[in-house]
């Protein structure tokens, strides 16, 4: 692949080559992308993508890097972020948002207009394109309850919009997961509400989330699906996990459910780490720990990393 002839084509669209994503992922971690892409319109996506689709270049989309590990090697090909897709617009009791913009950001637009659904959504650290890719959710609420329908780049070029029930989301999943499009914008129907209700519980949820989660520390949220019949955290601290360091990262003492960036951790301390975290949870419990962070990216090619640190 040739990196700067892929910069030549896009003149107008902001490209850095070999950019590390440790820059970028909630965890500091993670190794380069041989060409990071920030399109500023869907348009600009579509061209980048049909570019790669055309000249057989793999390109991948990451949302704001938030529930996500990238490993050490980095990620070869074309890395697509829409950060700068970010636009609200509140229409009625619609919300219409580009993929880019933070959930934290339209759940408070909805605020703004007095409507109500996405109270839920306010901690949530990650991008709408992100949300809805996962079927994000927290304290009950999930993106499927208010979604309405998006428009999705798929990967033969074609924009498709996809509806709530053509989405088919369960917990954590989405239908765009097995057809790897790239989700342009969403819509969310909420309902009219009292502006002082809604702020009441946003800002309640909001205090339960900085009380209980290590948000001091850079980490990739959630680790671990909920499995069935038991809590993540519960699991791990009776196994005597919590505060286990591994190479600079740690289990949060704070929540279980957490793996925190302590000391200038890589990707393959986390990997190392949930590796670890899930056999000792199957020898324990007989539980299959399932995870909710996303690891992708290449192996680095380098020496063993020494973990005698391991505490």
């Amino acid at each position: 692949m040739d990196k700067e002839k892929i910069v030549q084509q896009f003149p107008t669209v902001n490209l850095l080559i070999d950019e590390p994503l440790k820059h970028y992922t909630f965890t500091k971690t993670g190794g380069p992308a041989d060409v990071l892409a920030f399109p500023e319109t869907e348009e600009e996506a579509e061209e980048l993508v049909l570019y790669c689709r055309n000249q057989d270049i793999p390109w991948l989309v990451l949302g704001n890097a938030s529930n996500l590990i990238v490993r050490d090697g980095g990620i070869r090909g074309v890395v697509i972020m829409l950060l700068a897709m970010n636009q609200i617009k509140v229409t009625d009791n619609v919300v219409e948002v580009q993929a880019g913009a933070r959930l934290i950001d339209t759940s408070y637009a909805a605020l703004d207009a007095s409507l109500s659904g996405l109270e839920f959504a306010c901690g949530i650290p990650g991008s709408v394109g992100g949300a809805v890719f996962m079927n994000a959710g927290a304290y009950d609420g999930e993106i499927k309850d208010v979604f309405t329908s998006c428009d999705v780049l798929m990967p033969d070029g074609s924009v498709e919009t996809l509806s709530n029930q053509d989405m088919a989301f369960s917990y954590r999943h989405s239908a765009i997961q097995v057809q790897h499009g790239i989700i342009l914008n969403a819509r969310f129907t909420l309902k009219e509400g009292q502006y002082h209700f809604i702020k009441e519980r946003m800002d309640e949820l909001t205090y339960l989330r900085e009380s209980k989660q290590p948000l001091e520390y850079p980490s990739c949220g959630s680790v671990f699906k909920r499995p069935p019949g038991h809590f993540t955290g519960q699991l791990i601290q009776q196994a005597g996990l919590q505060g286990l360091q591994w190479g600079g990262a740690q289990i949060s003492n704070k929540h279980a459910g957490f793996i925190i960036n302590v000391d200038g951790a890589t990707a393959t301390d986390y990997v190392e780490l949930i590796a670890h975290i899930q056999k000792v949870i199957k020898e324990k419990f007989d539980v299959n720990l399932q995870t909710e962070v996303r690891i992708i990216g290449e192996e680095v090619n380098a020496t063993l990393i020494d973990k005698s640190n391991r505490t």
